[in-house]
Formats: C-alpha cells, structure tokens, sequence
C-alpha cells in the first residue's frame, strides 16, 4: 500500500505560481511512476505530468508544458509541481497518484492508464 498527501494548494492571480508537493507514504520503493492529474468542475480528469522514478524522465500535456515542471526528491520521498504562469483554466482540484507502470507507459502513455493509488487532493484556483 502507498499512501499519498498532497499539499501547496490555494489561490492566486493568473501570472502567478503555485508549487504543490506531494509526500508519499508506505511501500513507494515498488511504484515506479509518479503523476499530477487534475479534474476542473465539469470536465474530465486531466493528465498533467508525470515521472518515472528510476530515471527521472518526465512528460507533459500539452497545455501545461514549459509552464509546469514535476520533479521529485527521492531522500523525503516527495513528489512536486512547480506550476508557473498559471492561467484561469488551470483551476481544479490537483491529484498526487502513484503506478506500477513501467517506463513507456508512464513517460508515453500520460493520462491512458490507471494510476493505482492516489491522494485525497488539492485545490488550486486561478482568478483573471
């Protein structure tokens, strides 16, 4: 079992930046792939980046990249979201997950499979 609690959530103008953190608990040395989703009201969840631990290598969707960048620190075991430039759009509730899967399904397949363990949220809101 991995247990996740993300945190850094709140609220801020567009232009702004957030940085959400995520602390992962429990058997993470099996749980390879790391990600961000992100579901806003009404619309579906949202692939946003994830990292495959063993190596580092990261993706992106589209409409987040160079804005946003995961990165982890493997000491505290802690995942994060530096999320910079932030438009109203980006306004959801943030999801910290975790996944058995192996490196081109995390790095390739972003938002296509199932993550197996997930956190409880945090909410992000962006005004104009």
């Amino acid at each position: 079992q991995v247990q996740l609690v993300e945190s850094g959530g709140g609220s801020v103008q567009a232009g702004g930046s957030l940085r959400l953190s995520c602390e992962a608990s429990g058997y993470t040395y099996s749980t390879k792939c790391m990600g961000w989703f992100r579901r806003a009201p009404g619309k579906e969840r949202e692939g946003v980046a994830s990292i495959y631990t063993g190596g580092g290598s990261t993706a992106y969707a589209d409409s987040v990249k160079v804005r946003f960048t995961i990165s982890q620190d493997n000491d505290k075991n802690k995942l994060y979201l530096q999320m910079n430039s932030l438009k109203p759009e980006d306004t959801a509730m943030y999801y910290c997950a975790a996944a058995y899967l192996d490196f081109t399904s995390c790095v390739a397949g972003l938002g296509r499979y199932e993550y197996n363990y997930w956190g409880q949220g945090t909410q992000v809101t962006v005004s104009s």
